[in-house]
């Protein structure tokens, strides 16, 4: 029997951070959403644990020591084997949670596997990695702490969203280690939105405080940045996560998929347009 599982990006539609803790991890507050676009995570019944890699940037991740996949197996279930297969779609280090969202779906998949009963995933994406808990659902979410408080997002309206990365990876710890100034306090959100451009009006008065210092790492981003920002039809531009993948709200699907074929000449660069992925109502 094979399992599949799909991993949808995660994008940050504002990022504040917050404060700080004792023990040095940030907090924050965001407010994620997940387009229709990501990674294919399937599984099957193995004696031992495994794991083939191919999709576009698979091969980025060969080299890996110990994939996040695999991790992710070992502590839902020490000892147990099987055969996963991740198909990488998405461009890796690139702040749209791909590596989250992997060992998120690879939870799933072997869960219904193994056939698991009562294991709080939640609990167990925890250890993975702060981003982790938010990617089992797949659903609009405001992040806050480390990225284990979790709550439903204000209503959203119907929108398009396009993404760009350039193909440079932007190491997480580094941007935190350039951030500079004071702690961002986080906004009041309405209960909904009653249209995307009253919600890109409101985002405007947010914003990303891991931006500048990405763009001081790699001023790539801002290039990314100006482009989307030139777009016709472009709402908002702004950086996901701790970059480098920007991405710009439009007014429909249709219209960021337009969008995206604009910039898919550029040499290096990934885009993609379209809408909200539509997770599927399942029990954690």
């Amino acid at each position: 029997m094979s399992i599949a599982s799909f991993a949808p990006a995660k994008v940050n539609l504002y990022l504040h951070v917050t404060g700080r803790r004792a023990d040095g991890y940030h907090l924050l507050d965001s407010l994620a959403v997940f387009p229709n676009v990501g990674d294919l995570v399937e599984v099957e019944a193995a004696t031992e644990l495994a794991l083939n890699l191919d999709g576009r940037f698979g091969a980025t991740l060969q080299n890996e020591p110990d994939n996040l996949l695999l991790k992710a197996a070992r502590t839902l279930a020490p000892g147990r084997g099987a055969r996963l297969r991740l198909e990488k779609n998405l461009p890796v280090a690139s702040g749209i949670g791909g590596g989250s969202a992997d060992a998120a779906a690879a939870l799933r998949a072997l869960r219904e596997l193994w056939a698991l009963e009562g294991v709080d995933l939640p609990e167990i994406a925890l250890k993975l990695g702060a981003d982790v808990p938010v990617c089992l659902c797949s659903e609009p979410t405001r992040m806050q702490g480390i990225g284990e408080v979790l709550a439903p997002a204000p209503l959203l309206p119907s929108f398009g969203l396009m993404l760009v990365n350039p193909g440079v990876a932007v190491p997480t710890p580094a941007v935190f280690e350039a951030r500079v100034g004071s702690f961002t306090t986080a906004p009041v959100l309405p209960a909904a939105w009653p249209n995307v451009t009253a919600m890109a009006a409101d985002l405007r008065l947010y914003g990303n405080d891991l931006q500048a210092a990405a763009i001081l790492i790699q001023p790539v981003i801002g290039d990314v940045l100006a482009a989307l920002a030139a777009l016709p039809g472009a709402l908002l531009a702004r950086m996901s996560g701790s970059g480098a993948t920007c991405f710009a709200l439009f007014k429909s699907a249709a219209q960021a998929d337009a969008a995206a074929a604009t910039l898919a000449t550029r040499s290096g660069w990934w885009c993609w347009g379209g809408g909200l992925y539509q997770s599927p109502q399942t029990s954690l």
